[in-house]
């Protein structure tokens, strides 16, 4: 039997259809070998971090069951991205489709490509929100409970479930 982790991803588009971009990356993510949809956050309306002068995010957040390795991971993530039509906008600008590895279990790594836990989880209340709706209760490696860094904010809005955004 294959050993699986809970991870979780922040998905976000801020170009195109985006409640289409993220309902295909989730399809996508879940037909990738080693990668199970397990729980999918709300969708929530956010403001541009960095460069502000672009439109407004869609994100959310899922929690898969992965048999794969990070950094596995972050390659079909990336290749998923790619499949999509992402093209690279410069550090934080407007893109199609961004799928970014938030947690993967209780891994802490620090690498060239990859950080885990994603090294702004804590700074951005639009993963942290939808994080803390599909898992209330987690703990963060090093013992920090996710619900002790949930602010309330004007930037981040729920709008609803995807499948009410897409159809």
């Amino acid at each position: 039997m294959t050993h699986t982790t809970d991870c979780y991803l922040g998905l976000g588009s801020n170009l195109g259809e985006r409640a289409a971009n993220l309902a295909r990356a989730l399809t996508l993510l879940d037909e990738t070998e080693g990668i199970t949809a397990r729980r999918v956050s709300s969708v929530y309306d956010t403001a541009p971090v960095g460069v502000t002068d672009q439109p407004r995010f869609l994100n959310l957040v899922a929690r898969i069951g992965c048999s794969l390795g990070p950094v596995e991971l972050l390659r079909a993530c990336k290749n998923i991205e790619h499949a999509m039509g992402r093209r690279d906008t410069g550090r934080w600008g407007p893109r199609l489709i961004d799928i970014d590895i938030l947690l993967c279990g209780d891994l802490v790594l620090t690498g060239d490509d990859l950080t885990l836990p994603h090294p702004l989880l804590r700074e951005r209340q639009f993963v942290l929100i939808p994080l803390h709706e599909i898992a209330p209760d987690l703990i963060l490696p090093g013992g920090e409970p996710l619900a002790e860094l949930i602010e309330e904010t004007a930037d981040v809005v729920r709008l609803g479930g995807l499948e009410d955004l897409t159809s």
